[in-house]
């Protein structure tokens, strides 16, 4: 088993990287979601309007207009679960605040034979590997700095990222669905 460490402990990356923090989501959902307020409205058919003052958004701003980059491919499948509709419609409000977020129907990601687990991707040398549990629930992260991992991660990056699509784009077809 892994060393894994509390989320908290990694989150200094998030303003600390210098160039890319990239992102690939892989799940079906999140308990975190499925458990908030505006994963509950908007499965009574409200749609999520955006948070521009969360600090997810304002540390994306920040650290954009510092010339950095942050971008994620997420996985969907077809169709798209509740959980992977929800993220789609709050992908607004992060896109606003800088990041690129695009996503990749599964069996593209089966096809180009992407990680099955979640992860971070920092300045292409620093790897988090999300430790994720049968009810969707983070336990934890594992820090790799391996560079054949690293590398393999990069090389996953690279091919999700040409494949997948704005999430502009998957909206139109997600928002027809609530």
């Amino acid at each position: 088993m892994p060393d894994l460490v509390p989320f908290d402990e990694i989150a200094h990356l998030f303003t600390d990287f210098e160039h890319t923090a990239w992102r690939l989501e892989t799940r079906r959902g999140y308990a975190s979601d499925r458990e908030g307020e505006r994963f509950k409205a908007f499965m009574r058919g409200v749609m999520p309007a955006p948070e521009p003052e969360h600090s997810w958004n304002v540390n994306v701003r920040t650290q954009t207009a510092k010339g950095k980059r942050f971008s994620r491919v997420r996985i969907i499948d077809e169709p798209p679960t509740d959980g992977q509709r929800f993220l789609v419609a709050t992908a607004q409000g992060n896109a606003a605040a800088g990041e690129d977020i695009r996503v990749l129907p599964r069996s593209e990601a089966k096809r180009l034979e992407l990680p099955d687990h979640d992860l971070w991707l920092f300045d292409s040398r620093t790897l988090i590997r999300f430790h994720i549990d049968d009810t969707d629930t983070t336990t934890g992260v594992e820090v790799v700095e391996d560079s054949a991992e690293v590398l393999a991660a990069c090389q996953a990056r690279d091919a999700a990222w040409h494949f997948a699509v704005p999430t502009a784009d998957a909206s139109t077809q997600v928002r027809s669905s609530v």
